[in-house]
């Protein structure tokens, strides 16, 4: 059997988390090595007398055949770091969950993703913008984001599919528990168009305290993320702060003044936390996707060339003067143009200045 047991193992065990597994993992090699590690080589390896005894217990308890067979039963995949089907934008996050459970399909499209999120408690005109947001996202073939909830979230979902569109869905429980009860036609259908995903094991139930940490998922495997409605204390607002802590774009869209619903939107937008969003041009401009089908057109029929590789290497998020890559590839100005070009149709970098381009992420 693959490491992926033990991956699975090391996910079960209380008080392993990515930091501790990371640490695991860089002093003895691989998690299968890790998981059969001695108690002494485990304290060796950084870990408290309390995490050791956890481990210890956790070893002697579970059947991990059975727990990977249990996967197979639910028709769940367990994508873990070492797999390159792992999310690109969920593994470049702070501390991103060593494994992530997956019903359904993941595509390298995904990457091209934004999150939809709000109030459960929705009002018509917050229902109405999340619908033409994400049927907008949709139709310009990028990914919609959100978390199965009640109101905004399943708005959000449901759009995306009606637009023939793709669409994720972060549960805060395992895979086999679909909350709300009444969202499970729904996430069928997200299933078959998309996927669902959880950091959650096969079992757990949907309580309260998982929420906020489901977040940081939703905003982790997004390139920016949208408020569309959200009183003062939403957990919409959460996501909002996970993603500028990421490092990801934040938007929100300005409400009624007399809506509590629209309290924590207004308050983002005012102190600077979310850029205003209209139109879901605005979110489309602001995080360089307004090209999006043409940049995937691109990319299939051109492929990387030495020239590509030879301005890659030189680009950051920097500009930098397209003089200035002349002289370092030593390419011919005529060259480094219109490979620029190319790679800018094909998303890979981003022109800011007159002549000075700097990478797209």
């Amino acid at each position: 059997m693959s490491d992926l047991q033990y991956w699975i193992g090391f996910q079960l065990t209380q008080g392993i988390g990515p930091v501790r597994l990371r640490a695991l993992i860089d002093h003895f090699g691989d998690v299968e090595t890790a998981w059969h590690a001695s108690a002494v080589s485990l304290r060796a390896a950084g870990l408290n007398q309390a995490a050791v005894e956890r481990l210890l217990y956790a070893r002697s308890r579970l059947d991990l055949a059975a727990e990977v067979a249990r996967l197979e039963r639910y028709g769940v995949r367990a994508l873990t770091w070492a797999d390159p089907e792992y999310p690109k934008l969920l593994r470049e996050i702070d501390q991103p969950p060593p494994v992530l459970y997956v019903r359904g399909t993941l595509l390298p499209q995904d990457e091209f993703a934004v999150a939809l999120v709000g109030t459960r408690n929705a009002s018509v005109y917050g229902k109405q913008v999340a619908e033409r947001l994400a049927t907008g996202l949709a139709q310009n073939g990028i990914t919609v984001v959100s978390g199965l909830a009640l109101g905004i979230d399943g708005i959000a979902h449901r759009a995306a599919l009606a637009a023939g569109g793709r669409t994720l869905a972060v549960l805060a429980s395992g895979l086999d528990e679909i909350y709300p009860p009444r969202h499970r036609p729904l996430a069928q259908e997200i299933e078959a168009a998309g996927a669902l995903l959880s950091d959650y094991a096969i079992g757990v139930k949907p309580e309260a305290r998982n929420f906020p940490p489901r977040n940081r998922l939703i905003s982790g495997l997004s390139l920016g993320t949208v408020v569309v409605e959200a009183g003062e204390r939403s957990g919409a607002l959460i996501t909002l702060q996970f993603a500028l802590e990421q490092g990801r774009d934040t938007f929100a869209v300005p409400g009624n003044v007399h809506s509590r619903a629209s309290d924590g939107t207004n308050a983002a937008i005012q102190r600077g936390e979310a850029k205003l969003v209209t139109r879901v041009e605005d979110i489309l401009e602001e995080l360089n996707l307004a090209m999006i089908v043409e940049q995937r057109q691109v990319a299939e029929v051109i492929p990387e060339n030495a020239a590509e590789a030879a301005l890659l290497s030189r680009l950051s998020h920097e500009p930098v003067h397209i003089d200035e890559l002349v002289r370092q590839s030593q390419l011919s100005t005529a060259e480094v143009s219109s490979t620029l070009v190319m790679m800018e149709l094909k998303g890979m970098v981003r022109r800011v200045e007159p002549m000075s381009y700097v990478l797209a992420r």
